[in-house]
């Protein structure tokens, strides 16, 4: 690869600054903590698949649609 193309000038400017990080690298993993956290475990208990409870196998279209319209002003 060229020295001069973006896209090793690109790798190279992350690489050498994610092999120089100390304070940085603990700040990234209370980061990824925090979106897996927000993702994977918030998701499961504070936001349930309400089409799968509120509306029929294969009508969650028409449930959704349905529902636009009556919530409509």
């Amino acid at each position: 690869m060229n020295k001069n193309s973006f896209w090793y000038r690109a790798f190279h400017l992350y690489y050498d600054g994610f092999r120089q990080m100390t304070l940085g690298r603990t700040l990234w993993a209370i980061i990824l903590i925090k979106l897996f956290i927000m993702f994977a475990i918030l998701k499961v208990f504070f936001f349930p698949d309400f089409l799968k409870t509120h509306a029929e196998e294969g009508g969650e279209s028409d449930f959704v649609a349905t529902e636009m319209i009556d919530r409509a002003p």
